[in-house]
């Protein structure tokens, strides 16, 4: 039976982004390159079409937005606040659901998955919905996953992305594209951009890394450590080390995620070594070469495994917080937690 709704990521390519959202292309490409990506498949925006028509909550979503004109926070508000009571148990399409569940068994019997937004516009050179999305770790089982992909696509629909998408005017359709991928055990996770993300250095790689998956600094709980290297010599320009107290690690239950406490000899560590360093370097200049610009990559060590088969990408973007250097104002850890929707944790 032909596949209608889904793809296997390595079949992608960019010029899929247009259906199957920029994350989910771009993940296709890399893996095209050669690069260490988690295995997974693409579910397309026709997936999301058919959910909405099927359902007939397409007219009530128009309607709904149609009441939110830009800048008024209020009626964004209230928009998503509609949408998401009429999406969030209205049923997938029964063909949608069996498809869904094949792709899903072919990767491996409730193997844990990572579902992942894949905007349509997303991680884009001229705007990035980095953070405006949801993501779902450690799902397992057909049920959880298709619950995951319906809470994806409501996700489409928050107050901040609304709001967002009013204020670019953006043209773009309205529709989701969802990435499934193998989980990753994270030991160390992390973001890197392939230049100095506030001078615009392109010579450099700035790295920051935290202990476990990166919930935790998605969600401001923790200062990551920052490092900055040579992409010419490798050498370590500068290096911070945060206390990192808190990560974010598999639930033992075998679903979801559970906050543990960081052992009080590894908070004050630095969570990558030198060989990791190089490791990323070469990867960041890699993919840098690949698509023909700065990037942002997410990336994860997985845990129990050595370099360099223990890197793996879950994520690249063009860079687009790049500012000019009369207004260099923010740090560039402000700048990757900006990337994710997140703000620094500021200590009392």
């Amino acid at each position: 039976m032909g596949a209608a709704y889904t793809r296997p990521l390595a079949e992608l390519r960019r010029s899929d982004a247009g259906e199957f959202g920029g994350k989910s292309a771009n993940l296709g490409d890399l893996l095209s390159a050669g690069i260490a990506v988690p295995t997974g498949f693409a579910v397309g925006a026709n997936a999301f079409r058919a959910f909405v028509e099927a359902t007939g909550l397409d007219g009530m979503i128009a309607s709904a937005l149609s009441r939110a004109p830009r800048g008024d926070v209020e009626a964004a508000n209230a928009a998503s606040k509609t949408i998401d009571e009429a999406m969030r148990f209205a049923p997938l399409p029964e063909a949608l659901r069996d498809e869904l569940a094949r792709s899903y068994q072919a990767l491996g019997e409730s193997l844990p998955v990572a579902v992942r937004s894949s905007a349509l516009g997303e991680d884009s050179h001229d705007a990035t919905h980095a953070g405006q999305q949801e993501s779902f770790l450690w799902v397992r089982g057909v049920e959880q996953l298709c619950d995951a992909v319906r809470d994806c696509w409501v996700s489409l629909y928050t107050a901040r992305a609304i709001s967002y998408r009013a204020e670019l005017a953006a043209q773009t359709e309205q529709a989701m594209g969802v990435t499934v991928q193998q989980m990753v055990d994270a030991e160390v996770s992390g973001v890197m951009f392939t230049c100095n993300p506030v001078s615009g250095d392109p010579s450099m790689v700035a790295i920051n890394a935290s202990w476990g998956l990166g919930i935790a600094v998605v969600g401001g709980e923790t200062t990551p450590d920052d490092f900055l290297v040579s992409k010419v010599t490798g050498e370590v320009v500068r290096q911070t080390v945060n206390a990192k107290e808190i990560e974010y690690v598999p639930d033992p239950a075998g679903r979801g995620t559970v906050r543990v406490a960081v052992p009080a000899d590894r908070r004050e560590e630095p969570c990558l070594d030198e060989a990791a360093l190089a490791a990323l370097v070469e990867v960041a200049k890699r993919i840098e070469r690949h698509f023909g610009s700065h990037q942002d990559i997410e990336w994860a060590i997985a845990r129990g495994r050595a370099l360099p088969e223990s890197l793996l990408v879950l994520q690249s973007r063009p860079v687009t917080t790049l500012k000019p250097t009369s207004k260099l104002s923010e740090s560039a850890i402000s700048l990757v937690l900006g990337t994710f929707g997140a703000a620094p944790r500021k200590d009392d």
